[in-house]
């Protein structure tokens, strides 16, 4: 690891599973953080979802080396009367702990942050949560797609009027919730640097789904009147709406007050800014079924580069709806590493998406795959003090199981 990057020589033990608490390693790596990444002998369940429908098929664990890159893998069984030793290590030898076991469980296995802060009191203990520590669901599993989308309200809210709630993508909710398990980790260290202290920081996929949500919610809170859902035909504001090109290309549009003449001028419809049907608020409110079938015929006359060229010429805000197969050859990606290669991970995966975080003037750390399973366990073990003879035993009593699966 370079020297120069920021979390160099930052200690991370990363105890999380699945997505979003892993999400917040993989950033603290990127800038140059060591992470271990303890797994039971069975590996984390992340390893194995690129088999399991409706996510994309594929030979390769691709979702797993996007949220494990760059760390080592230590096998750890919790279960095994030698596992405390092993645990005590990494903690002494940790300055960031993250942590989303269910809290029954990590009951049972002592990593409760009391726990294990009396082995390190300058620990920073982060613990990821389905919809917080208190209250009556407190002890619920959840995942990003119950807890983040359904529980928040998001999910009622992204469907169009008539349609039934869908399914949000993948780990959409959990990756916005890692960079929020991230900052609060950063959050800790900043306060450790000025105080000595260590900390115990936490979020929820719910309270991240509600900050998420936090401009509906706030308004639900103050009272307010909403419009429904979102009906294209329909729409509550034609000029922030859908549209499609004629290629087929389907777009969002967003047309401000004081881009109104620009637009209708571009487009070729001055002749809108003088329609009676549209003439002052309360007309435009009952015809905007009108000006959206107006809209609709316009936009589907020509094709998508056309209306870019257009509306980039209006420096109107718009964006085409593209789907992940489009997307991955957006030259923008690139232009500002959003994607960048991936070291040895085989096969067709030799890219990677790297962390939404840039800070000019320090590199990240080259993207390398994440580790087979107990990949590192015997390097960890040297590194935490054991020595030939302390793994051995360590080998025998099971706490770190030799395994054969790979990544």
């Amino acid at each position: 690891m370079a020297s120069d990057n920021i979390f160099s020589g930052l200690k991370v033990v990363d105890f999380s599973s699945f997505v979003a608490a892993p999400g917040a390693a993989v950033i603290l790596s990127d800038f140059g953080a060591d992470v271990i990444k303890v797994e039971p002998p069975n590996g984390d369940p992340w390893r194995h979802v690129h088999k399991i429908p409706p996510q994309p098929a594929a030979d390769e664990p691709y979702q797993w080396h996007l949220v494990n890159r760059n760390k080592r893998s230590i096998t750890l069984d919790l279960k095994s009367p030698s596992a405390p030793q092993v645990l005590e290590q990494l903690v002494k030898w940790a300055d960031v702990f993250i942590v989303n076991t269910p809290h029954p469980a990590r009951k049972k296995l002592k990593l409760e942050y009391d726990d294990v802060v009396r082995w390190n009191p300058r620990l920073i203990y982060a613990d990821l949560t389905g919809f917080g520590e208190k209250g009556p669901d407190a002890n619920l599993p959840g995942f990003d797609i119950t807890a983040y989308w359904a529980r928040s309200g998001l999910l009622s809210m992204t469907r169009d009027a008539g349609a039934p709630p869908t399914w949000p993508v993948a780990g959409s909710g959990d990756n916005a919730t890692g960079v929020g398990i991230y900052s609060a980790i950063v959050t800790a260290l900043y306060r450790r640097e000025r105080t000595g202290k260590g900390a115990y920081v936490t979020t929820s996929l719910l309270a991240e789904g509600i900050w998420s949500a936090s401009v509906s919610i706030q308004a639900a809170l103050a009272g307010a009147k909403f419009f429904g859902l979102h009906d294209r035909m329909h729409p509550a504001n034609a000029a922030l709406n859908v549209y499609r090109a004629a290629d087929g290309t389907w777009f969002v549009l967003i047309v401000t007050p004081d881009k109104l003449a620009a637009v209708a001028k571009a487009i070729g419809r001055q002749d809108l800014l003088t329609d009676q049907r549209f003439a002052n608020p309360a007309r435009l409110m009952a015809n905007m079924p009108e000006l959206t079938a107006i809209l609709d015929e316009v936009f589907s006359a020509q094709p998508m580069a056309h209306w870019y060229e257009v509306f980039s010429g209006a420096h109107v805000t718009f964006g085409a709806v593209r789907g992940p197969q489009e997307v991955i050859n957006d030259p923008q990606l690139a232009a500002n590493d959003i994607v960048v290669p991936l070291e040895g991970a085989g096969g067709k995966l030799t890219s990677t998406i790297s962390s939404p975080i840039q800070v000019h003037g320090v590199a990240k750390v080259p993207a390398r795959r994440g580790p087979d399973l107990g990949e590192h366990t015997e390097e960890i073990l040297r590194d935490l003090g054991f020595d030939a003879k302390g793994i051995e035993d360590l080998r025998t009593s099971g706490a770190v199981p030799k395994v054969k699966e790979h990544a």
